[in-house]
């Protein structure tokens, strides 16, 4: 079965264009590092592969060193770039389409990887990206970001492959992290309309090591806080989370949220996927 899965992968691979560098778009997720193997075992002996992985006020910290243990166990080069999201209004605002604008800074910086250059300067670049959008993710029509992967031509080798059948084939690979909670950008912990300031990304960053600390959560178990319209901080949990709740009360977790910059604790209740998302229509061109 997962020899199956590996093979609709690597027949994406075939259709691809023929470039000197193919680079990752790379989080240390269970996606993107299962796109980073296949792609460096398939490409590297004859071109330039390298994982990269975006770097801004978004990015929690302890996300950045998975993503450099992951690229290193898999053996691929893995590199940082700094995006440029944080100065972009559109996105600051987050009125529903910040994650449209949050991946276009992304892949056009992305683009100019090879070259060294900044990301306003154009270039005919011989380079591929990718992405490791699924199955799963193309049913969601709150991820915006799908919109500007197709402006910049990113491949998405896993679109046919459910989420569940990427953890199966990244077990089948080897892949550490194959049964890790998705840890989307901190961002995505915003209420639409609360702005995507560092301070606010902070904030919810600061509160989630704490829950994790009091919890001592599994790495396969989902947490997120977030950062309600007026200042509310709530923790989603996945599974049942009344003895979770009575151990962060017993945390004094109200008084912590304070300390990090709430204006109150609203309490805790079960994890949903994209909780805060809402559905917008884009119309902005890629330039």
């Amino acid at each position: 079965m997962a020899a199956e899965l590996l093979s609709r992968v690597v027949n994406t691979l075939r259709t691809a264009p023929t470039t000197s560098h193919h680079i990752i778009a790379f989080s240390g997720g269970v996606d993107s590092s299962l796109v980073s193997k296949i792609v460096y075992n398939h490409f590297s002996s004859v071109a330039s592969v390298e994982a990269v992985i975006g770097v801004s006020p978004s990015l929690p910290p302890h996300q950045l060193n998975l993503a450099r243990s992951v690229a290193s166990k898999i053996g691929i080069p893995f590199r940082t770039v700094k995006t440029r999201e944080y100065l972009n209004e559109d996105y600051l605002k987050n009125d529903g389409t910040a994650c449209f604008h949050c991946k276009n800074s992304l892949y056009e910086t992305l683009e100019n990887v090879q070259y060294g250059i900044a990301p306003s300067t154009s270039t005919s670049a011989s380079t591929t990206l990718y992405n490791g959008t699924n199955a799963s993710d193309l049913l969601d029509p709150t991820r915006l970001g799908l919109i500007s992967a197709k402006n910049f031509q990113v491949v998405s080798p896993l679109q046919s492959l459910t989420k569940a059948e990427v953890r199966r084939l990244s077990k089948y690979l080897g892949l550490d992290n194959w049964n890790y909670a998705a840890s989307p950008c901190l961002r995505s912990r915003l209420e639409v309309g609360v702005r995507a300031e560092a301070e606010h990304l902070e904030r919810v960053n600061r509160a989630e090591i704490f829950v994790r600390g009091v919890l001592e959560v599994d790495v396969a178990r989902a947490i997120r806080v977030r950062l309600l319209a007026g200042g509310t901080g709530v923790v989603e949990i996945e599974g049942v989370v009344e003895n979770e709740e009575a151990a962060l009360v017993a945390a004094n977790i109200r008084e912590a949220f304070l300390d990090f910059g709430f204006v109150s604790f609203g309490g805790v209740r079960a994890f949903k996927s994209g909780s805060l998302a809402v559905v917008k229509e884009v119309t902005v061109d890629r330039w």
